[in-house]
């Protein structure tokens, strides 16, 4: 047998149990990898819990993983034992589909989850198909860089599809998990970054992430002498917000970008995007050549997630800290 040892939930909202399974053998597409780190991302809570009515029991949560390759499957050229590689929300892709086929696996009907209906990265051990094993740079450590591979990607590909430059105004709501991480993306794109938030206290902190501006999202008239001023605003808050005033925010031809699930359906008055040609889109996870990309630009200029690391064994205390919202920014699981 090839057992992988890990802690699985069983039931909806349950407490991680040790648990192993035999992972069978290795496809001649996939790599093994030994993970030394894996992020708690709030994705795995909802897994967890089931939220989303798609969760299959027992399962072993965690899709930000950073670990060591220790075995090749026959057909993988591009991987090689011992190299550090990151995986993050997908594992496996159809490969031929027309979004597979110009590098967009991400958006494949069949795309894999690293944690839907398999076994994720709260263990000793995962495999995935080689594509979505990405190699590491050697100056990034494996605690802040596990983040990177699902938060990171989430707010880093619709700063580089959506065009980011350094004549870009940029707005980042909410200074969380996600959006102390755009912060540091949009400052390496050159843009001018604007940070909003409903906490003032974190205003000295965004700057140094790499903000210019901040603004109170409590203040309702900050909100308005901002009208007009932005090219791109990525909302990383998973709650409701005054999205017309976000809209009135924007320049003629600006765009919001939606990666946080607000639990409300968006209010936005017709005219106001057609008036200015602006634009409302929305942004999953990244592709296997965002995410090469992604951790290039990350080692080069000093991206990193900030993380409280809890052993391994002490996975259900950083799962309820993050529940609680008690984590700043990330929790990491550390082998």
């Amino acid at each position: 047998m090839n057992e992988i040892h890990g802690l699985a939930v069983h039931a909806a909202g349950a407490q991680l149990l040790a648990y192993k399974y035999d992972a069978g053998e290795l496809k001649p597409n996939e790599v093994e990898v030994r993970i030394s780190h894996c992020g708690v991302c709030f994705s795995d809570i909802h897994l967890i819990d089931n939220d989303w009515g798609i969760s299959k029991y027992p399962f072993i949560p965690g899709h930000e993983i950073v670990g060591t390759v220790t075995a090749v499957g026959s057909s993988v050229t591009d991987r090689a034992a011992g190299e550090r590689v990151g995986i993050g929300w997908q594992a496996d892709s159809c490969g031929v589909c027309e979004w597979c086929r110009q590098g967009d696996e991400h958006l494949c009907a069949k795309a894999q989850p690293t944690c839907v209906g398999r076994n994720g990265g709260y263990a000793d051990s995962v495999r995935v198909n080689a594509k979505f094993a990405i190699p590491v740079p050697k100056v990034l450590e494996s605690e802040n860089v596990a983040p990177l591979l699902c938060a990171g990607i989430t707010v880093y590909s619709p700063l580089r599809n959506h065009g980011i430059r350094p004549s870009s105004r940029v707005g980042i709501i909410g200074i969380g998990g996600l959006g102390h991480i755009g912060l540091q993306f949009a400052k390496a794109f050159g843009a001018e970054v604007t940070a909003f938030s409903t906490s003032k206290d974190k205003e000295e902190e965004a700057k140094t992430l790499g903000a210019h501006h901040f603004v109170n999202t409590r203040d309702t008239g900050a909100l308005k002498k901002i009208a007009g001023s932005f090219d791109f605003l990525l909302s990383t808050v998973s709650a409701d917000q005054d999205w017309q005033a976000y809209v009135n925010a924007l320049r003629p031809k600006g765009t919001i970008c939606v990666v946080g699930a607000a639990p409300s359906p968006l209010q936005i008055q017709a005219f106001s995007l057609i008036s200015g040609q602006k634009a409302i889109s929305g942004s999953p996870t990244g592709s296997p050549r965002d995410l090469h990309e992604m951790l290039d630009v990350a080692a080069r200029h000093n991206v990193k997630a900030i993380t409280e690391k809890f052993a391994m064994a002490k996975a259900n205390d950083a799962v309820a800290k993050v529940k609680k919202n008690q984590v700043r920014y990330r929790a990491v699981l550390a082998n």
